[in-house]
């Protein structure tokens, strides 16, 4: 607890602006589903046919995983993309089904002689609404309300895989650099958080019974705040104006990387500059960069070649780079010359069982494998490049499939023995703290992974002393440089924007 209290205070002004925005994000969409379900409600309770169809596919839209729906959305105009804009559609439509199904379930519940004497008072059907059913609803509805902004508290936090910012960025950088302080920094207030919204709002649900009708005038209230709220949320969370965007991937090299650019442009243009780093996977990134979400982040040439655009592994390092900056020139993106190291997969295993067992290579792990469990990232049991074709250039059988998990976490998984063999990255700093051993691709399978930056052309079209800046970092970082940069980062847990600063002055 003394290191986490440490880490807080010590990051108290980012700390609080995450904690902001976590809650901005939480409260619009909120109120945004508030404003849109309670009318989807009380139109789904007047006509009973049209009530199961309804829930039904509010109930649709729970079932699908957060991270699949965010990727859903990657791509779709004006509600996708990456940042805040789209997490907060997200978050609305897991609000929706709470909301409506409690909206039906407290109109429905009326008993029908209320109705009637309202009727014979002479009141109209919305005058009947308004004064008498959501009165008498409202207790039903807040209960709603508050497991949709509860879902929503814990829902945020993924949304900082596609840099929507919020609570979860602590959480996602701690699983990159496998630091527990950094994740329960995110985590802890994450939950206290949705405990506060569910006390509170329970607080409001249990007055809402007792005081029915002053309800209606809080409920009036909401929705005015709902509508000031909605006006700007077009623009809410999208990049500053005159800033470049620059992103990274998942995992510590990459939010090494990505920082590493961020600053030489801001030391060397003076331009603004928009850090969007932590971001989902391959996929993402890439989508990100084609949309114009992105205007900048490094790529692996490699990774280019087999996983973006489909084309067969290469062993050749001028060709594949030569083949990627062709392909992403024809989608309006400048592959920049290479950063001066290879990331290659590496195939690891214990210190101790190279040692004891004289492991070099990758065909001396095949004898051992049938006795071995693997695991893997999730990007590497699906990539063309590789586990199924790894496996099968090597002839590896394991007793098992591969377990799948997160690649940060795999190296310690290794360490501690709860798996035998993983893929990491060579450049990975905790290769040499866990005492791992890399073997060596003799048969030369994996393509090259030369690390570059990738631009949006009209960028550096608009901005060319972008590329001039960024083309000074080319062949300035080693294999060696990287992994210093690494472990920095994921053993010694310093800041990375402190290690890239004294790493760019180094140079």
């Amino acid at each position: 607890m003394t290191r986490l209290f440490a880490f807080w205070v010590s990051h108290r002004a980012e700390f609080v602006s995450l904690l902001a925005q976590h809650v901005t994000l939480v409260a619009v969409s909120t109120l945004a589903a508030v404003a849109i379900g309670i009318p989807l409600g009380i139109f789904a309770a007047r006509r009973p046919r049209l009530s199961a169809p309804i829930v039904g596919l509010a109930n649709v839209v729970q079932t699908i995983p957060s991270l699949a729906m965010f990727g859903f959305l990657l791509p779709v105009p004006l509600v996708g993309g990456i940042g805040a804009r789209a997490a907060i559609v997200v978050l609305i439509l897991y609000g929706l089904l709470p909301i409506v199904r409690t909206t039906i379930t407290g109109l429905v519940s009326i008993d029908a002689s209320i109705r009637e004497a309202g009727v014979a008072m002479g009141m109209t059907p919305r005058e009947l609404l308004r004064l008498v059913e959501l009165p008498l609803a409202l207790p039903s509805i807040a209960g709603g309300v508050r497991v949709a902004a509860v879902v929503g508290v814990g829902s945020a936090t993924i949304a900082a895989a596609i840099g929507a910012g919020g609570l979860g960025e602590y959480i996602y950088r701690g699983l990159s650099m496998v630091d527990s302080t950094v994740i329960l920094a995110g985590a802890v207030p994450a939950a206290l958080l949705a405990l506060v919204v569910d006390a509170g709002l329970l607080w409001v649900e249990r007055q809402l019974s007792a005081r029915r009708r002053t309800a209606s005038r809080r409920a009036a209230v909401a929705a005015a705040v709902v509508v000031l709220l909605m006006l700007p949320l077009a623009a809410f969370g999208g990049r500053s104006r005159g800033a470049i965007v620059v992103g990274s991937k998942n995992f510590t090299e990459q939010v090494i990387l990505g920082e590493l650019l961020a600053q030489t442009i801001e030391r060397d243009t003076g331009l603004g500059v928009q850090r969007r780093l932590n971001l989902g996977g391959t996929l993402i990134c890439d989508r990100a960069l084609l949309t114009g979400d992105v205007d900048v982040y490094v790529e692996y040439t490699g990774t280019a070649l087999t996983a973006v655009f489909h084309q067969p592994a290469k062993t050749d390092a001028r060709a594949v780079f030569d083949d990627v900056r062709d392909q992403y020139a024809r989608t309006g993106r400048t592959l920049l010359p290479p950063l001066g190291f290879d990331n290659t997969f590496a195939i690891l295993v214990r210190g101790s069982d190279a040692r004891a067992k004289n492991l070099r290579t990758i065909d001396d792990a095949v004898r051992e494998a049938p006795g071995w469990r693997a695991g893997f990232g999730y990007e590497f049991l699906e990539r063309p490049d590789g586990y199924p074709g790894l496996a099968s250039a090597y002839g590896l059988r394991f007793a098992a499939a591969p377990r799948v998990m997160d690649l940060a976490l795999s190296y310690r998984a290794l360490a501690s023995g709860q798996v035998d063999l993983i893929a990491g990255d060579a450049t990975a700093g905790l290769i040499r703290a866990l005492d791992l051993v890399q073997l060596e691709d003799t048969r030369h399978y994996f393509p090259p992974y030369d690390a570059a930056p990738v631009a949006r052309a009209a960028t550096l079209l608009k901005y060319p002393q972008i590329r001039i800046a960024l083309e000074r970092l080319a062949g300035r970082v080693t294999a060696a440089d990287m992994r210093s940069l690494n472990y920095a980062a994921d053993v010694e847990h310093r800041d990375v924007p402190q290690i890239v600063a004294e790493f760019l002055k180094s140079k």
